[in-house]
């Protein structure tokens, strides 16, 4: 298993918004998470959810503190991942949700 956090892309982004992750097109994606990530390591993965389904996944390479959420003023931690991430064949049926969740996965294809 590989050990990490999910991540829901919202709908209002569109196609494209999973798309990019996992097509090519960019290098590096930002995600960002609320406070510091306290089980977080720089190799582990974000697992990216559109439309209630597993897509895939981006391996973290940085994470980049003293940012600050521009709506609450809240502190925040920046998690670089690389791209183009791993896109599942098959999507798993995963429930999307608001914020930050760990994640063991556990039900990820070896």
């Amino acid at each position: 298993m590989s050990f990490g956090i999910t991540k829901t892309i919202p709908a209002s982004r569109g196609q494209e918004g999973i798309d990019c992750l996992y097509d090519g097109s960019r290098s590096e994606f930002e995600f960002h998470m609320a406070g510091s990530p306290s089980k977080l390591k720089v190799g582990d993965y974000v697992y990216t959810i559109f439309q209630d389904q597993l897509v895939g996944r981006c391996q973290i390479t940085e994470f980049i503190g003293g940012a600050t959420n521009p709506k609450s003023g809240r502190a925040r931690t920046l998690i670089m991942v690389a791209c183009p991430g791993e896109r599942l064949k098959k999507p798993i049926p995963r429930k999307g949700h608001r914020g930050t969740r760990y994640y063991d996965g556990e039900d990820w294809p070896n």
